[in-house]
């Protein structure tokens, strides 16, 4: 449960369950956010979801993994571009949604810097975060956030931003500095950019936000003329402002209103809104000033970020493992609209999860036209007591998630009618009902065959967190396994991914679900967004045509580009690495640090499957619970089916000269027999990065401290393991000692000084 219930008399079982169940949500939401663009929940319920589980994290500090979402920024980064690692960590912000709020913050700043405060206050672009290397005046590089430390290069694309220059101009540039900047659209330029769209008969853009992010994430390869076309159109409106720096080891000034003078001087686009004020009574006007004139700014904006002048209290102030203590950013309440009430619609999940939603006549609030908003659950429809037919408000959560408030009562005619949860699933007409006595939620049982299911599955197999195949997406999973046709779909489960052929694509149309709801896309007529992903039209007499594809008229159709290269890309995902394998099986609670030391111990999934609950519980990082759900997930035949396939098919579900289970750390190299622990932000790793380094170095990769610990690598963040360490006696080490370790061996910290105290 995360109904904010007192935490201090939770049993650990139940809050081991509810950290489990927070963690899944928020890492859900991050993936949505940063990797496919998509809000799946707005910023007062993920604020919320942070907070207890950082409450719950604090009273129960063995709950804290690796992977806790209160120890990282962002998400991973994808493969589509070269990663890049930042010089200086870039942090996120946290929020407040009040003036209260505000105030208390900005008075312990005040305490906590011991001296008089000046508040810097800058509009809160809502765009795309962007880090720009400038080395001795010219840009080397453009990285995207990613996780804070490793992000994409976009270098390629940020070179046709025409306001972002490629030499600084002016003198006295340093040797390295990162500029850090927010990359956007204006309003103006975004209905320009969505006009383009629709004159080229293609997808327009929900959001401004979107729109930025999907043109600054784009690559020119494989593209058409037309396609490269649209690309310039879309990358050339974008804006850039700069709203701070990253690596700068001694900047000429001493506050941050300086800096932004400096770098306007160098030729970078700067705020022209940003004042400074001696007082938060000061701040909080401007706050309020441009809060009730939001409309009459030039792009969307869906806040206020507020920074301490002083760049000396930066870093007496210090920083989180996510987001720096002398800036905040100040989150808009969203605005309300009021629109009809056409009908209450039914969705089902990955997990089987039946969701209602309502379907609106279409309303444009904060920025966007919105047709859908999910209800939750039936409760929650009752709760609200909207009637199909209702004129209902409508706000936008946090500037972002369409959410229904209610009905305007005295606005009914008597036509309206309720909404009754149907007792089927709307995908495959099983039964509905509760996963287990008490829950709240309905659930369709038919995980095997039914479609929406299937088609989630397919889609988590393709993401970054599991096998990482590009080309098998929210479009391309739904063609394959919810195709309007042909009837029978390529993938009645997903046993059959590595089994595809070309003839198996031929002739496949699907209307594009949308990826919050899962309902059908709509165009702005209201029909379906129905696509032929895999196919390209020629004509009857054209030399390149299949004389064997299915044929309309005079006409035939080849398979075009991106489905050939789907095809490569699940051929080539066969040999990824086993513990992608099984993140991509989909098992309840096996998540990337889990499955690595799943992979690390067994080397099989043959082995995985014939282990005891005992066998798999002593596993560091695995437990009781995730052994029970691999138990569970092997004892349904259609699941062991899967991997009968996929290993007949060519998928590799072993790691290549494992010896065998609980061997693996007598693989050699320089961490032979030795287990290290990296938590917090180790400067130069990324968290699987350093999880991989050991790994790679022979050694023992885990994920909480015992005394069979040899070494904890800590950086800031590290919390509880830090304290562990220390009452155990473990050896702590810093980022640089644990470079040596795992490139030289414990060897060449003999002599070395113990690691620097972690930030907690």
């Amino acid at each position: 449960m995360t109904d904010g219930s007192d935490i201090s008399s939770l049993p650990l079982d139940e809050a081991r369950d509810e950290v489990e169940s927070l963690v899944d949500r928020i890492i859900g939401a991050r993936d949505a956010y940063y990797g496919r663009d998509t809000v799946v929940v707005d910023d007062q319920t993920y604020d919320g979801w942070m907070h207890r589980l950082e409450e719950i994290e604090r009273l129960h500090p063995e709950l804290q993994s690796q992977d806790s979402p209160t120890l990282t920024v962002g998400a991973a980064s994808g493969t589509l571009f070269d990663p890049v690692e930042h010089a200086e960590r870039m942090l996120s912000l946290d929020n407040v949604f009040s003036d209260d709020e505000f105030l208390a913050w900005a008075a312990k700043v005040q305490r906590d810097a011991g001296r008089s405060v000046h508040f810097l206050c800058e509009l809160k672009i809502d765009g795309l975060a962007l880090s720009l290397r400038y080395e001795h005046g010219r840009l080397t590089t453009a990285a995207t956030r990613g996780d804070g430390r490793v992000g994409e290069d976009v270098t390629e694309n940020v070179r046709r931003i025409s306001g972002i220059p490629q030499r600084l101009a002016g003198t006295g540039h340093p040797p390295l500095v990162e500029v850090r900047g927010e990359v956007f659209f204006d309003v103006a330029d975004f209905e320009a950019l969505n006009a383009y769209q629709a004159s080229m008969g293609d997808r327009l853009f929900a959001n401004p936000r979107n729109a930025a992010s999907g043109s600054l994430r784009q690559k020119a390869e494989g593209k058409n003329e037309r396609q490269l076309e649209a690309m310039r159109q879309r990358v050339s409106r974008l804006r850039l402002t700069v709203h701070g720096i990253g690596a700068w080891p001694d900047p000429p000034v001493a506050t941050q209103s300086e800096i932004y003078g400096l770098l306007a001087t160098w030729g970078l686009p700067t705020s022209r809104y940003f004042e400074v004020f001696d007082s938060p009574d000061g701040a909080d006007a401007y706050i309020r000033r441009f809060g009730e004139n939001r409309h009459s700014i030039e792009h969307e904006i869906d806040g206020v970020v507020v920074k301490v002048d002083e760049l000396a209290l930066h870093g007496e102030l210090g920083a989180t493992s996510r987001a720096p203590r002398w800036a905040i950013a100040y989150k808009y309440a969203p605005e309300e609209v009021n629109t009809k009430l056409l009908d209450i619609v039914v969705s089902v999940g990955r997990t089987g999860r039946a969701t209602p939603f309502a379907v609106m006549e279409p309303a444009r609030v904060a920025g966007s036209v919105v047709r859908q908003a999910t209800l939750h659950n039936q409760d929650v429809v009752k709760a609200k007591g909207v009637l199909i037919g209702d004129t209902i408000v409508l706000r936008k959560a946090g500037d972002v998630i369409p959410e229904v408030l209610g009905p305007v009562v005295e606005l009914r005619d008597g036509t309206e009618r309720e909404f009754v949860m149907p007792t089927h699933c709307p995908e495959c007409g099983f039964p509905l009902a509760p996963a287990k006595e008490g829950d709240i939620d309905l659930r369709c049982p038919n995980s095997r065959s039914c479609p929406a299911q299937v088609r989630g599955r397919v889609e988590h197999i393709g993401s970054r967190g599991a096998l990482d195949i590009e080309g098998l997406g929210e479009v391309s999973a739904a063609a394959l396994t919810q195709p309007v046709r042909p009837e029978e779909p390529p993938l009645e489960t997903e046993a059959r991914l590595f089994d595809l052929r070309a003839e198996d694509l031929f002739g496949i149309d699907v209307v594009v679900r949308d990826a919050e709801t899962g309902l059908p896309r709509l165009n702005e007529d209201g029909t379906p967004d129905t696509r032929s992903p895999f196919r390209r039209q020629r004509k009857k007499t054209d030399a390149a045509y299949r004389p064997d594809g299915p044929f309309d008229g005079d006409e035939a159709y080849i398979l075009s580009r991106a489905a050939t290269e789907l095809l490569a890309n699940i051929e080539a995902a066969k040999v990824k690495d086993l513990w992608r394998f099984l993140v991509a099986l989909n098992v309840r609670h096996v998540g990337p640090v889990a499955a690595r030391a799943l992979a690390q111990w067994f080397g099989s999934v043959a082995a995985i499957r014939a282990a005891s609950r005992d066998e798999l519980a002593a596993v560091d990082g695995v437990g009781g619970i995730i052994a029970d759900a691999l138990i569970d997930w092997f004892d349904v035949d259609w699941h062991r089916d899967i991997v009968d396939r996929w290993t007949t098919a060519g998928a590799q579900l072993t790691t290549p000269g494992h010896p065998g289970p609980g061997a693996a750390t007598a693989r050699g190299g320089v961490l032979d027999g030795v287990t290290v622990v990296a938590t917090g932000s180790l400067e130069g790793y990324s968290r699987e990065g350093a999880q991989q380094a050991i790994i790679d170095a022979g050694g023992k990769s885990a994920s909480s401290v015992s005394k069979k610990t040899d070494f904890v690598a800590a950086g800031p963040g590290a919390g509880s393991k830090l304290a562990k360490a220390e009452e155990l006696g473990v050896r702590i080490i810093d980022a640089a000692q644990f470079h040596l370790l795992v490139t030289e061996g414990p060897g060449a910290l003999d002599g070395a000084v113990g690691g620097a105290p972690a930030e907690a």
